[in-house]
């Protein structure tokens, strides 16, 4: 017998030995492909599988092939519904009470999800999936948003392997705040060449998984694919948004009857079911002037034109995974985080930034606008009685603990092992049990520990047995819900449920009492009628308040808002961004809002030198300081309306400090010496003396902008009258922004422009 080939005692050693590395993970045998694809502020109703006229083929098609489930529940808000999908616990157990936009220090909102508390990727990543993360995340502090993180928190630090979308809660569909695994990017086109976000967001989740058949198409794969539509801005083609007019010209109170008498038709609810009366502050259609009416109904369109467009993406993704012979064996979800929303008040917004800022938006305005809904410079959200239609039959909205808030569609596609077809199920279904029902269905158990860490147990429960028994019991356990003071408690086809005024003692919030078996849309309270059956529910409230870290309860919008900032700023008051930096995103920039401030650039011009020095915001909304046809220019765009400032003079050639000094005036008479005038004056800056000034009542009051801050050009929807990005062509060294410590922020109104924000 020869030697082997390293030859005597060694040689025999190696090649006796087994491999000393650990063999690599292998997936269940038959473990699905997952495709989780996430909405955004869609209501119960929108789809047309659950009653709406919109066109949702691709969607209404995957419900044909699976099924639609009646009962299932979220939390009420974005960040929250992602916390409890991706962990498989409660919101406030992993940390996420609230929303990611804040920490309030207590255990139940950090606004980041707790270690303790491992995504479904991380669970999936030890049997061999590859996961790929495409859309909106907001489950990260966008205090950690920056350019240095930290990461821990981001996508692919919670699992993922690859990540293309936005951190916040929303973005401009046409000049989107893109983030490609850690860094931040600009988009790769623009609406003057046809760019839309869902496109590339569908491009992308393709070319994820086109790359994962190339290389290891033997392993399965997790895309979770969370789409900006429907969150304002409502944003779409025109010619798709202009086909809806038509079909919502009859108004909300019509388009409610229609709705719930097609669910009815469907199997979706009870014959028995009400349509319960108007939300608080809707009026009826009629009542409103045909100015009012022929806005509302294009803001409603604008809404429908995105959710079809959207519609029309996922039906490239189901045709590439039918090309690819991987539709039969891919587990397909679609759902909505929450009901559709209230953030666009009584009477909508064609620009909302505007109202935010104490710009008022009057019906006149809007109308004159009409065209421009749904387009680059816009930033619309429908009035109430449109979102109160998406959720129908349900009662109040997202951020309300009541049906239309929490209840949502949800829709379940498994060709391979799904053997029913086109039904219904009526089981009560939570957020939190979308883990465990996966891991069920692919055959495992979650980890003890993930990277070291001992998790905490999972607290959904698996509805697997639903999928193919229609009969199978809802979950035993009671489900609590809590958003901002508003209550909420299921057990055992019964609801507790309190609608919390905002600043009001908890202890005056009206309990009522369902019984959802036999009162799908909440209309008929017994709480007067069973008053030890509803006493108990409330207990049980504050005991699995307690035991999710739910408490102390906090209805506050504004001052959470506030405090964060000020937390995260501490007594910054100024910021050096060099030349060649990236994007700033607006949670991190300068917050100058409401205090006197001073940019400076340092630059060196020569004879026909232009472009934007600094620029924070988009076409809705922000600031920029730039130079153009030789002289240095400010706007203050507020809502769409440029307030702008040219310097008097030409800026010479040479090295110079280009500027702008920010100062809100004060009265000099008495009795009222230092109070405000609501005035403030904007003066330009060359080499330190004034070339120019102008005074206005305009101001960022409670925010500059949801797009963030750049350096030496405008990379987005640009914010004044110039074609992005508008690049520098001088030499800029760099800028500096210098505020005031002072700083007067009216916490309410913070809080309702950050609260439509999510």
């Amino acid at each position: 017998m020869s030697e082997p080939a390293f030859g005597g005692t060694i040689g025999r050693t190696i090649a006796n030995s087994k491999p000393w590395w650990p063999a690599p993970p292998q997936p269940p045998k038959g473990a699905p492909n997952i495709l989780i694809v996430l909405f955004d502020d869609v209501g119960f109703s929108d789809f047309g599988c659950y009653g709406s006229p919109i066109r949702t083929p691709a969607i209404d098609a995957l419900a044909a092939q699976g099924l639609r489930y009646s009962g299932f529940h979220t939390t009420a808000m974005c960040s929250t519904t992602r916390a409890a999908l991706l962990t498989g616990r409660n919101h406030h157990s992993v940390g996420v009470g609230c929303l990611a936009n804040f920490d309030s220090g207590y255990p139940g909102y950090r606004g980041k999800i707790a270690r303790e508390a491992g995504t479904l990727a991380e669970m999936l990543r030890a049997h061999a999936y590859r996961n790929y993360m495409v859309g909106k995340w907001h489950v990260t502090p966008l205090t950690e948003s920056g350019a240095t993180g930290p990461f821990d928190g981001w996508p692919l630090g919670r699992g993922f392997d690859r990540f293309y979308g936005f951190l916040d809660a929303e973005t401009d569909q046409y000049a989107p705040e893109l983030v490609l695994d850690n860094t931040h990017v600009p988009p790769p086109g623009s609406y003057a060449d046809g760019y839309h976000l869902t496109e590339d967001l569908v491009d992308q989740a393709i070319r994820f998984i086109a790359d994962h058949g190339a290389d290891r198409p033997e392993l399965p794969w997790l895309t979770w694919l969370a789409l900006g539509a429907c969150h304002a801005p409502h944003q779409a083609p025109r010619e798709i948004i202009e086909s809806y007019d038509p079909v919502f010209a009859q108004g909300w109170d019509a388009e409610r009857e229609q709705r719930l008498a097609r669910q009815k038709a469907m199997g979706l609810v009870p014959e028995t079911t009400d349509l319960p009366p108007r939300n608080d502050g809707v009026k009826a259609w009629e009542t409103h002037s045909d100015d009012e009416r022929r806005v509302f109904t294009r803001l409603q369109s604008a809404f429908a034109g995105m959710l079809d467009h959207a519609d029309q993406h996922l039906a490239r993704l189901l045709a590439f995974l039918d090309k690819t012979g991987q539709r039969d064996n891919t587990l397909v979800i679609v759902m909505s985080d929450n009901g559709a929303s209230q953030e666009g008040g009584p009477l909508g917004f064609v620009n909302a930034m505007g109202p935010f800022n104490f710009k008022p938006e009057p019906i006149a305005e809007k109308l004159a606008r009409i065209d421009d809904i749904g387009g680059p410079d816009t930033h619309s959200n429908f009035p109430h009685g449109w979102a109160m239609a998406s959720n129908t039959p349900l009662r109040r909205y997202k951020q309300n603990t009541h049906g239309g808030g929490i209840r949502d569609p949800f829709i379940l596609s498994w060709p391979r092992a799904i053997a029913a077809r086109g039904e219904v199920r009526h089981q009560f279904v939570h957020a939190c049990d979308l883990v465990p029902t996966l891991l069920d269905l692919i055959g495992i158990a979650p980890p003890a520990t993930i990277a070291g860490v001992p998790q905490m147990p999972l607290e959904g429960v698996s509805f697997a047995a639903s999928i193919t028994d229609a009969a199978a019991p809802s979950k035993p356990a009671a489900q609590y819900f809590e958003m901002f003071g508003h209550r909420g408690l299921w057990h055992d086809g019964w609801k507790a449920v309190a609608f919390h005024p905002s600043g009001t003692p908890f202890d005056n919030d009206k309990w009522e009492l369902f019984h959802l078996a036999q009162d799908f849309s909440e209309t008929h309270d017994l709480a007067a009628a069973e008053p030890e059956r509803l006493a108990a529910l409330v207990k049980l409230w504050w005991e699995q308040a307690e035991a999710h870290q739910v408490l102390p309860l906090d209805d506050r919008f504004g001052p959470r808002f506030a405090e964060n900032a000020a937390r995260f700023h501490g007594a910054r008051t100024r910021f050096t961004f060099h030349a060649g930096m990236g994007h700033v995103p607006t949670d991190v920039a300068p917050d100058v809002r409401s205090r006197d401030y001073l940019i400076e650039a340092h630059v060196e011009i020569d004879e026909g030198t232009s472009g934007v020095l600094i620029a924070h915001g988009d076409a809705t909304s922000g600031y920029s300081l730039y130079v153009k046809d030789g002289r240095l220019v400010h706007d203050l765009n507020i809502g769409g309306r440029h307030e702008i400032v040219r310097s008097t003079r030409p800026v010479p050639a040479g090295a110079h400090r280009l500027g702008l000094r920010v100062e809100r005036l004060r009265r000099e008479s008495e009795p009222a010496k230092g109070a405000r005038t609501g005035m403030s004056q904007y003066t330009l800056l060359i080499d330190g003396e004034e070339a120019g000034a102008l005074t206005t009542q305009l101001a960022f009051h409670t925010l500059i902008s949801w797009s963030g801050l750049d350096i030496g050009h405008d990379r987005g929807s640009p914010v004044s009258d110039y074609a992005a990005p508008f690049a520098f062509t001088g030499r800029l060294s760099h800028v500096t922004v210098m505020m005031q410590t002072e700083q007067s922020l009216d916490n309410e109104s913070v809080g309702n422009a950050e609260m439509a924000r999510q």
